[in-house]
């Protein structure tokens, strides 16, 4: 995202100050329009086809997916060592099909995948693949 700083405009005669930010990007930035410190499910396998409605998660914890088929990005945009598991079980459980840490996005098939757990550390909900 590109940011533009302003640091004065005349308007009407009159002087107003307005601020807007760097100028360049921060790691507190979204990645592919997830916001930084959330999770996100795509509506498909590449990220610019945006993400899904109700496919964004900030509460560490499993969540429960449901009618996920196919290919789908899944961008990681947590931070500090914090990871996102997929599930084949309902909420957290059954087998770990992949792991994504903070930071990282990748195309996942989400069709045998029933839940996505958000945490840190390395107690990890599902077994491991």
């Amino acid at each position: 995202m590109v940011r533009l700083a302003v640091s004065a405009v005349a308007v009407a005669g009159s002087l107003v100050a307005v601020t807007a930010g760097p100028a360049s990007a921060s790691s507190n930035d979204s990645a592919y329009g997830c916001p930084y410190g959330a999770v996100c499910i795509y509506n498909n396998a590449d990220p610019n086809s945006g993400i899904q409605s109700g496919g964004v998660y900030w509460a560490y914890g499993p969540h429960n997916l449901s009618n996920q088929f196919g290919n789908h990005y899944v961008m990681n945009n947590q931070y500090g060592g914090a990871w996102v598991e997929l599930c084949t079980g309902y909420n957290g459980t059954g087998r770990g099909k992949s792991i994504i840490f903070a930071g990282y996005g990748f195309v996942e098939d989400l069709s045998p995948i029933n839940s996505i757990a958000l945490g840190t550390g390395d107690n990890y909900p599902c077994s491991p693949p």
